[in-house]
């Protein structure tokens, strides 16, 4: 009967996302902490950061740069004012090695690619960084992706990064979420499962970025300067992807400061998955929200049948045992163990929030930096 029939797809849909999840964890596990054997500095590097009303971040991003032990004339900053309206733009001028770029295009669908695409014709480095503009890295972040780099012959690297955090209820269930998916991303990179990466700390070859045209094909597209330019290179150079697993490559950034904000980035990355070339990613991503579905399900079922609810609680207790030995190997290397202990109570929050986001990020509209996107 029907009531059988839902059991039997919950358990199945549990049984594997249990194994996805071990298979992330073991994998994050194998990847060797990177340490830099050759320190000899010959990579020419170009930062390009795209900024849109970042006068509150950019001054402290570009102190940090000018603390970097990479050898300053191996590297550019290159910062391209999306059309700010505040002091971003006269705030990088206070820096005068900076190169200040101000984008004129308007009426664009994806101002951040066009940002980047900007500063990268104008960059002179063979290795170009992106990061945002409300990053922070530290001193040894060049030094160490510029050796990764030359040790691993990469074309492309995806990089750690995490969310600072005080104590507020919103800033901890971001730092945990992130976590999590942080470790899929260093995971599925290593074991070139999938194509996953954040803007936020990315280096790649200029060459092999002019190779695959840029971001032409994905130029219409708001988001996706990040995973969706990753699998263009992926498909030409699929051995030379890489994930750097170094505390020295850990860039950190500002999580969302409300309820509001937080949703709507979630929804502008859920929206890139109904253009993912890589049907690996697909597979993955369905699977996930089925399962993440499935609660929402057992919760509905009991209205009408109470038993239900207690399938929910034994569901609920189910996922937190099998994510918790991964998400506590992720949260050590990036030394936010503490918050482990938030884990469990976060849970339904989390299901909540990827049934919304994955459902509007398909069909929804979202704010982002002041614009209404579609």
């Amino acid at each position: 009967n029907s009531e059988i029939i839902l059991f039997i797809l919950i358990i199945l849909l549990f049984v594997l996302y249990s194994l996805l999840i071990v298979y992330y964890w073991q994998s994050w596990n194998a990847i060797s902490d990177f340490i830099p054997l050759n320190t000899t500095e010959s990579t020419t590097i170009s930062i390009i950061i795209p900024a849109r009303n970042e006068e509150e971040n950019i001054g402290q991003l570009l102190q940090a740069l000018q603390s970097q032990t990479y050898s300053a004339d191996l590297f550019e900053v290159i910062v391209i004012d999306d059309h700010s309206t505040d002091k971003t733009a006269a705030i990088v001028q206070q820096f005068p090695s900076v190169k200040l770029i101000q984008l004129k295009e308007d009426n664009i669908n994806s101002y951040k690619k066009k940002a980047i695409e900007t500063g990268i014709a104008a960059a002179t480095g063979d290795l170009i960084v992106t990061t945002d503009a409300d990053c922070l890295p530290g001193n040894n972040w060049l030094a160490t992706v510029a050796s990764f780099k030359t040790e691993n012959q990469s074309a492309f690297i995806a990089a750690p990064v995490v969310f600072e955090n005080n104590n507020s209820f919103l800033q901890i269930f971001q730092t945990l979420d992130f976590l999590f998916l942080q470790g899929i991303t260093g995971a599925s990179v290593y074991k070139n499962a999938h194509s996953m990466c954040n803007g936020a700390n990315l280096a790649y070859e200029k060459k092999v970025f002019e190779e695959v045209n840029g971001f032409q094909g994905i130029d219409n597209i708001a988001s996706g300067d990040d995973m969706l330019l990753m699998h263009k290179i992926w498909k030409e150079q699929p051995e030379k992807v890489h994930y750097v697993k170094s505390k020295d490559a850990i860039v950190s950034t500002q999580p969302m400061k409300t309820w509001k904000a937080f949703f709507n980035q979630r929804i502008r990355w859920a929206s890139k998955a109904k253009n993912y070339d890589d049907k690996r990613i697909t597979v993955v991503l369905l699977l996930v929200y089925l399962f993440n579905l499935s609660f929402l399900v057992l919760a509905v079922a009991g209205f009408f049948f109470s038993f239900y609810w207690i399938y929910l609680i034994g569901l609920w207790l189910a996922k937190t045992i099998v994510e918790l030995p991964f998400v506590y190997s992720v949260a050590s290397f990036f030394n936010k163990k503490s918050l482990l202990k938030y884990f469990l109570f976060f849970q339904p929050l989390h299901i909540i929030y990827t049934i919304l986001s994955g459902l509007l990020g398909q069909f929804g509209k979202y704010e982002w930096k002041g614009r209404r996107v579609s």
